[in-house]
C-alpha cells in the first residue's frame, strides 16, 4: 500500500519507522502540513491519506480532488471527528476511519491527575509558596479523599468508561449520562440523566464527541447548578464547554475550579511559543491567574503506548481496506 501521513510529528515518526521496518512491501511517506486545499495535491498517487490535526477540513477542493485522486479512506489518527465535513464526504463517495482505542486508559489517568491535582488545593499551594513564600497549611487548603466524592461523567463510550472504572476502583461514587447505557458499565457506576449528573457531582468530566448539537452544552446555566465545592475537567473537546461562562463561574465561586485539557480557541495557541501572555487569548490570560485552574495543551492522551497505536492502529487499518476487507474503525454519520 501506498499512504501519505499528513501532520507528522517527530514522536509519530518514530513508530513509523518500526513499521517500515516491519512491512518493507508498504511505501509510507510523511509530511509536517495539515491537510487542506494547499497541500491535498500531495497525495496525488497515493491510495491513502492518514492525518491527525485540530484544523477543520472545510474546503470542498480537497475532497473533490482526493476523490479525484482515487482516494476512497480518509483514516484519522485520533477519536474526534468533527474536523470532517461530512457533506463533502457523502457528496464524493469517501468513507472516515478513526482510531478510538488507541489508549482511553491515557485519558482516563490524565483525568484522574487532574483531579487530585484540584482536590488538593495543589495550584493554590503552589501558588502561595511561590507568590508569597507563605507555607503555612491554612484551613481553607484542607481537602477531601476521593472516597467521599461523587464523580459525574457525561459521555461513557471507551474513554469515559475508563474514567469510571478508574474512579469506582479509588471508592468514588460514579454516576454518568449517555445517549447509550451499556450494561458492562452497571458494575462500577450508576447511569442517570443530564441534570442529575450536573447537580450531584463533585468531580465532573467530559467524554462526548462534538456534534452541533452539544456546543456550549456546559455553560451559564449549569454552571448555576453545579455544587459550589465542584470541579469541571475537559479532556474531550473545547466547545462542549462555553470558556467566557466557565470564566465567570470561577469568578463568581459558582464553582471550585477546572482541568481543561481542550479548550473553545485552542487553534489559535496550543502547539505554539509564545513572548508574553498579552498575545494569547483574553479567556486563556483570565484562566492562567486562577491557580484553581490547570490548563495542558491537548495532552491528555500523550503517552508512548497512545501515540503507537494511532500510527499501528490507522495504517493496519487503512491495510485491511486496501485488502478488501471492512474497517474496524468506520465511522458512520
Amino acid at each position: 500500500m501506498k499512504v501519505l501521513l499528513y501532520n507528522m510529528t517527530p514522536e509519530q515518526m518514530f513508530y513509523v519507522k518500526q513499521w517500515r521496518e516491519e512491512h518493507p512491501e508498504d511505501d509510507i511517506e510523511t509530511t509536517e502540513e495539515i491537510l487542506d486545499a494547499s497541500t491535498v495535491d500531495e497525495a496525488k498517487d497515493f491510495d491513502c491519506v492518514s492525518l491527525m490535526q485540530v484544523v477543520d477540513i472545510d474546503e470542498e477542493e480537497v475532497y473533490k480532488k482526493l476523490a479525484s485522486f482515487g482516494i476512497k479512506q480518509i483514516a484519522l489518527r485520533s477519536v474526534g471527528y468533527n474536523i470532517i465535513n461530512w457533506d463533502y464526504v457523502h457528496k464524493y463517495d469517501l468513507f472516515v476511519t478513526n482510531t478510538p482505542a488507541y489508549s482511553p486508559r491515557a485519558v482516563a489517568e490524565n483525568v484522574l491527575t487532574s483531579a487530585m491535582y484540584l482536590l488538593r488545593n495543589w495550584g493554590q499551594i503552589f501558588y502561595n509558596e511561590q507568590h508569597d513564600l507563605n507555607f503555612v497549611r491554612e484551613e481553607n487548603l484542607m481537602s477531601d479523599e476521593i472516597y467521599n466524592k461523587t464523580v459525574g461523567i457525561i459521555g461513557l463510550g471507551r474513554i469515559g468508561s475508563a474514567v469510571a472504572e478508574i474512579f469506582s476502583s479509588l471508592g468514588a461514587k460514579v454516576i454518568g449520562n449517555d445517549l447509550i447505557e451499556n450494561p458492562a458499565n452497571e458494575a462500577f457506576l450508576e447511569y442517570t440523566d443530564f441534570d442529575t449528573v450536573i447537580q450531584n457531582a463533585d468531580i465532573l468530566t467530559l467524554h462526548t464527541p462534538l456534534d452541533p448539537s452539544i456546543v456550549d452544552m456546559i455553560s451559564a446555566k449549569q454552571f448555576k447548578e453545579m455544587k459550589n465545592s465542584a470541579i469541571i475537567i475537559n479532556a474531550a473537546r473545547g466547545p462542549l464547554i462555553n470558556t467566557q461562562d466557565l470564566v465567570e463561574a470561577l469568578k463568581e465561586h459558582e464553582i471550585a475550579g477546572a482541568a481543561l485539557d481542550v479548550l473553545t480557541e485552542e487553534n489559535d495557541f496550543f502547539m505554539k511559543k509564545f513572548n508574553d501572555i498579552s498575545e494569547l487569548p483574553q479567556t486563556y490570560q483570565e484562566l492562567a491567574k486562577m491557580p484553581n485552574v490547570v490548563v495542558t495543551p491537548h495532552s491528555a492522551y500523550y503517552t508512548k503506548t497512545s501515540v503507537k497505536n494511532m500510527i499501528v492502529h490507522s495504517l493496519t487499518d487503512i491495510k485491511r481496506v486496501l485488502n478488501g476487507q471492512k474497517p474496524v474503525y468506520l465511522v458512520e454519520l
